[in-house]
């Protein structure tokens, strides 16, 4: 995400970037040119005397906290990690820009995860809809969404809470659904794995956004988002699991076969997710453009080329 954010706000501004980049993470593929308005420090948000030293060198007007454990499946199987990890990011960033003095808008990223089960008469799902956290990673995001708000009221920063629904894309992991269906696919189609795809729950539904329109968004969450606010973003269509990967495989060059694998399942899954912006769209008039079939076709053939590179590397 930061890459897709970093490419957003060199077209959208003229400002110079700097992000932090966990030590050993590629930062040279990035789909666009920044001409030299991109500045990446190696570092650990959990290293605190790193993160105060970048935050005062940088002195930054805004700052999107993007790092994060971001896979449910991965919470599932260390949630300690995550909760560390997620939770002492965040303080060790505010505290930096304590520490510094300055006074940033910064952009916590939450998630639509903080809801967990609702129910039909709760659907589009509101910002004033209880918090039901479901797993740790969700858990964690809960509390780096309060820990946003402690810090505005307790010191006056100007912290402005986003919860982003599901969103994919380019250039996105393939520790997320989508992705791993594209990549799965993609890999397939050059003979690197067998023409099958192993798939979870696929009855789920869930409110999928361009990862494009949601780097959008965030830039008009620190342009013109109340400190203190929290706003959902999303698409506000629901689809099932099963409707992306038949997307995605009626864009598959060579015939996969689907497989059931329990290994996938969840130990708690959400039945149906979707959105309510309109909060977010009456204060910014933002809302998702990119047709999801446009979405997923760029997913598969962002892979696509990601292989091409490896191969060719």
């Amino acid at each position: 995400m930061g890459k897709q954010l970093s490419c957003y706000l060199a077209g959208a501004t003229s400002a110079e970037i700097h992000g932090i980049a966990r030590d050993g993470e590629p930062y040279s593929d990035l789909e666009c040119d920044l001409a030299g308005r991109l500045h990446v420090y190696e570092a650990n948000l959990m290293d605190a005397p790193r993160v105060h030293k970048i935050v005062a060198e940088v002195c930054p007007d805004w700052i999107f906290h993007l790092a994060a454990q971001a896979s449910v499946a991965t919470a599932w199987t260390d949630p300690l990690d995550t909760l560390i990890n997620n939770i002492a990011s965040q303080v060790n960033l505010t505290e930096a820009v304590l520490a510094w003095g300055g006074s940033p808008i910064i952009l916590v990223i939450c998630s639509n995860e903080e809801y967990g089960v609702v129910g039909p008469e709760e659907l589009p799902i509101r910002e004033t809809a209880p918090l039901r956290p479901p797993n740790p990673y969700a858990v964690s995001k809960v509390t780096q969404d309060m820990l946003g708000y402690q810090y505005h009221v307790s010191h006056g920063m100007a912290i402005v809470r986003v919860r982003p629904f599901n969103h994919t894309g380019p250039g996105q992991s393939d520790r997320f659904v989508a992705s791993a269906f594209a990549r799965q696919i993609a890999e397939a189609e050059i003979g690197l794995r067998p023409p099958v795809i192993k798939v979870g729950n696929l009855e789920a539904e869930r409110d999928f956004t361009d990862v494009r329109d949601m780097v959008r968004g965030y830039h008009l969450a620190v342009l013109l988002g109340q400190a203190g606010e929290v706003y959902n973003l999303g698409s506000e269509r629901a689809v099932t699991i099963r409707h992306v990967l038949d997307l995605l495989l009626a864009n598959s060059h060579i015939p996969i076969r689907v497989e059931a694998d329990p290994k996938l399942l969840r130990p708690a899954d959400i039945p149906r997710v979707v959105a309510d912006c309109s909060k977010f769209r009456a204060l910014t008039g933002w809302r998702a453009e990119i047709p999801l079939e446009k979405t997923l076709i760029d997913l598969l053939d962002s892979w696509r080329e990601r292989l091409k590179r490896i191969a060719n590397s």
